[in-house]
């Protein structure tokens, strides 16, 4: 049976939506992120085209020695992109993305960041797709080039209605190993508040190059004292009563959320999957571009 979203048109809001984004984030790539973006990701598909003599300004890591000693004079390897770079971008649209207590939902921050991630992969002549996902796979747009590409991608990321909403990162995971034939930059944007995550991780980061996008609201981190108050889960429906004026109570919900923060960072760390922490309440612009220059200082994708 095909999705309620399938037939839907997309809302003359949702295509101003689309409109303003496209605005805000196109003056960020142009200004910013297209320079960080190719200094971190080409050359990652390269070919041998031709050895040929040194000249002025030719990078010294370049130099064939073994042609260079037997010539009596430096000589340089010369390559050429082999082929265009794959980006894909998997967004978690379960319960806990509609969440948000200053100026805007996970959900939408995570849309305006892939809308920034795809905009700089196409200014680059790169493929870009999208995987929406709950604890189902919930929407695929194939990569492919172009600003009319992007701008459906960011269309259906506005316009798409979740049908479930639990997480299971390991779905999406499966998908994308089926899915990506070639080596891709796969980054997941979600809150990764999900459980069993270290083997899906492990089998996606050890094919492809995995990029965590987390994302966080304030209000999240600390139990604030309001009394007795029924807490809904946003994935599963389960109600709860809490004395939030309790200390002991607040310290053990922070603790947790330490500890399942720590226990995260370690994950990726131990993974070699990068992390890009982002909040709702403040810009992604410096979040990102810290991501974009530790690439650059390591060497990772040249």
């Amino acid at each position: 049976m095909p999705s309620p979203n399938a037939s839907r048109l997309p809302s003359p809001e949702v295509l101003r939506q689309v409109k303003l984004i496209e605005l805000h984030t196109r003056g960020l790539v142009n200004s910013l992120f297209s320079g960080e973006y190719r200094s971190v990701f080409k050359g990652q598909g390269m070919e041998f085209s031709e050895v040929r003599e040194y000249q002025p300004g030719d990078e010294v890591r370049t130099i064939d020695w073994n042609v260079t000693a037997r010539m009596g004079h430096p000589y340089v390897k010369r390559y050429i992109e082999e082929r265009e770079l794959t980006v894909m971008l998997a967004v978690d649209l379960s319960g806990s993305e509609r969440f948000g207590t200053v100026s805007r939902f996970k959900s939408e921050l995570a849309t305006e960041l892939s809308a920034v991630l795809a905009m700089a992969a196409i200014r680059n002549n790169d493929r870009v797709g999208a995987l929406l996902f709950t604890d189902r796979v919930e929407h695929v747009v194939r990569p492919g080039k172009g600003r009319r590409h992007v701008l459906r991608l960011v269309r259906d990321l506005l316009a798409w209605q979740p049908e479930d909403a639990g997480t299971d990162i390991g779905r999406a995971t499966e998908y994308l190993l089926r899915l990506l034939t070639h080596r891709t930059i796969v980054f997941i944007i979600s809150d990764f508040i999900a459980s069993g995550l270290e083997r899906p991780l492990k089998q996606l980061a050890q094919r492809h190059d995995v990029v965590a996008v987390t994302i966080e609201d304030p209000r999240e981190r600390i139990l604030p004292d309001m009394g007795l108050v029924r807490f809904t889960d946003p994935e599963t429906g389960l109600a709860v009563d809490v004395n939030t004026s309790h200390r002991r109570v607040r310290e053990q919900y922070e603790q947790r959320l330490r500890a399942e923060h720590d226990e995260r960072t370690h994950l990726f760390r131990r993974l070699a999957i990068d992390e890009i922490a982002v909040r709702t309440d403040r810009s992604y612009v410096e979040p990102l571009l810290r991501f974009f220059r530790a690439r650059v200082e390591r060497g990772i994708g040249r």
